[in-house]
């Protein structure tokens, strides 16, 4: 099976800070990969190397150009216009015509239950509900492979369980369009529920990259990497 992208030692430098080092990864299509670790890991960092934002600065990056991604923000920026036009813009801009891109925001705002919100200005949303806008702007595109950073940081319970809700549907396909998902979270019961593997950074390596059963699984946890055993313990100094 071919890979929906790879890393070979791959490093990221911003001058004297070393953000990422000598990072081997490979994920596979219909994998749902839950990136973990304490603030100033890496997580971000690697999310937008993978998607493109941010070159290496040594190893190599590949990913498969027969699979388009998206990526969605922790805090997404939204254009003071109203909600359709928010998820219309990207697509108009991608080559569709208006008036298609204007019909295919409307599906794309209904699969995440915010098509009553069409004609609403953006900016005057909840925070949950730009996320699910943020959502549908990325699910618009048919991603084959979609990246989130830190999707339900800000959030409250209910607006949780509503994002949470729809990266299961994408990711085991309700609508008949599965992806293949990379997503960043603090929340470990979150990577619980949702990922298939865990990717443990610790300053800027990985340190653990298990599937998700074992990730959990105190004694094999213990085994490959004293630091993400303590990271999920909550005892990390």
């Amino acid at each position: 099976m071919t890979p929906v992208l790879s890393l070979t030692a791959a490093s990221v430098q911003f001058r004297a800070l070393t953000a990422l080092q000598d990072i081997h990864l490979q994920v596979m299509p219909g994998e749902c990969v839950a990136l973990v670790g304490s603030n100033g890991s890496g997580k971000s960092t690697l999310l937008r190397l993978l998607h493109g934002l941010q070159r290496p600065t040594s190893g190599e990056l590949w990913r498969n150009p027969l699979v388009r991604q998206a990526m969605v923000f922790q805090r997404p920026f939204m254009l003071r216009t109203s909600v359709r036009n928010n998820v219309a813009l990207g697509l108009w801009l991608a080559g569709t015509r208006w008036s298609a891109a204007r019909q295919l925001a409307l599906d794309g705002l209904d699969r995440v239950g915010l098509a009553e919100l069409a004609g609403r200005n953006a900016r005057t949303l909840s925070g949950g509900q730009q996320q699910r806008v943020a959502l549908a702007r990325a699910w618009v595109h048919q991603p084959g492979l979609l990246l989130l950073d830190e999707p339900t940081a800000s959030l409250d319970p209910h607006a949780k369980r509503e994002v949470e809700a729809l990266m299961a549907g994408f990711a085991t396909g309700l609508d008949g369009r599965s992806m293949t998902m990379v997503f960043a979270s603090h929340n470990l019961g979150q990577v619980k529920r949702l990922a298939t593997r865990v990717v443990y950074l610790e300053q800027g390596h990985i340190a653990a990259d298990l599937p998700v059963g074992e990730f959990f699984n105190t004694q094999r946890l213990q085994q490959v990497s004293t630091a993400a055993h303590l990271f999920v313990k909550g005892e990390l100094v």
